[in-house]
């Protein structure tokens, strides 16, 4: 049997990629574009980031920065 993603679903899933290849910056800007659209982009900012605090989004900052060749 196929199983069919909801909406909410492929956008969330859309975003955990977004934000594991994007510049945290970058993300942020995008987030706020899109939120200024017709989707309810608090519902789906809450949800993306239901698991997550301060201190985990700062290891997940540090650690993209660390990664990430000086220019």
């Amino acid at each position: 049997m196929i199983q069919i993603s909801s909406e909410q679903q492929v956008l969330q899933e859309g975003f955990q990629i977004l934000l594991s290849t994007m510049e945290p910056s970058k993300f942020a800007r995008f987030c706020a574009a899109w939120g200024s659209s017709s989707s309810d982009y608090l519902k789906t900012k809450d949800e993306l980031f239901a698991q997550e605090s301060v201190n985990s989004l700062y290891a997940k900052i540090s650690d993209f920065q660390a990664s990430k060749p000086e220019s």
